[in-house]
């Protein structure tokens, strides 16, 4: 694990390293594709800051709710300690919450400018599991989102979540990484041959789906909320993973009557 470094009296962590600069690759990955199908660079630059936006806001949203509890249940003696503890409760992001409220952000800027919806998420789509690539790696160096307690893994000593440290634990985060590292291949290939033009996204919602579902039974964190028996991540799994199969359904349906 990498710990945390100062620099100009700020901290800093691998994750914010490492998740910058995904975003920056997978930004300037948008941008390639989108001039190379003959558009205006400068206008996936504003669409991929809009997307940002709901990405940030939604993955804080989330995981705030999914540790509600704790601002419930406590107690204040002032305001600020209310806002401290506002700021621990929704300081930290859930993808899904991110991927939604991304998905949410692209969708209205997208209606409201009358862009074409295909082109801008046939482009848009392979840079998700680009960025998650590199969230998922800052995770592991960072020592969050870590895996079961297991005879095969890493021991953390110098993790900020005091649980993960001691034990040797299932490095499910690099699990993650080899799934996305596939998805973005895979789906800049289907990009690439013109293939499955309109359905990137709804392809890349169902495999990545079922792959987290199974893939959560390999994590040990416990923070990341629970619904149902279920954790919060799955739960949302099985939603979008019904969703998306339903709307491929649907499409082949189409497609042999006509």
């Amino acid at each position: 694990m990498i710990k945390n470094f100062y620099f100009l009296g700020k901290e800093f962590s691998a994750y914010m390293i490492v998740s910058l600069l995904g975003y920056f690759i997978a930004g300037f990955y948008a941008c390639y594709k989108f001039k190379k199908r003959g558009k205006d660079e400068n206008d996936m630059i504003i669409f991929y800051l809009v997307v940002s936006i709901g990405v940030l806001l939604g993955g804080h949203v989330l995981y705030g709710l999914t540790n509600i509890k704790y601002l419930t249940k406590s107690s204040f003696e002032s305001f600020r300690q209310f806002i401290n503890m506002c700021m621990a409760v929704f300081g930290g992001s859930v993808f899904y919450g991110g991927l939604l409220g991304g998905l949410l952000a692209g969708f209205i800027y997208i209606k409201k400018k009358k862009y074409d919806m295909i082109l801008y998420t046939d482009v848009i789509t392979p840079c998700i599991p680009l960025f998650h690539m590199f969230g998922r790696l800052g995770c592991f160096l960072s020592g969050c989102c870590y895996g079961i307690k297991s005879e095969f893994g890493i021991v953390y000593h110098n993790s900020p979540i005091s649980s993960a440290n001691g034990v040797r634990r299932f490095p499910v985060q690099l699990l993650e990484i080899f799934l996305n590292i596939f998805l973005f291949i895979y789906l800049d290939h289907l990009e690439k041959q013109n293939k499955k033009k309109g359905k990137l996204f709804i392809y890349y919602l169902s495999i990545y789906a079922a792959s987290r579902f199974f893939i959560e039974f390999f994590r040990g964190d416990e923070y990341r909320g629970f619904l149902l028996s279920l954790s919060t991540s799955q739960f949302i799994s099985v939603l979008i993973l019904f969703v998306s199969s339903a709307m491929l359904i649907r499409e082949k349906i189409i497609a042999i009557k006509k």
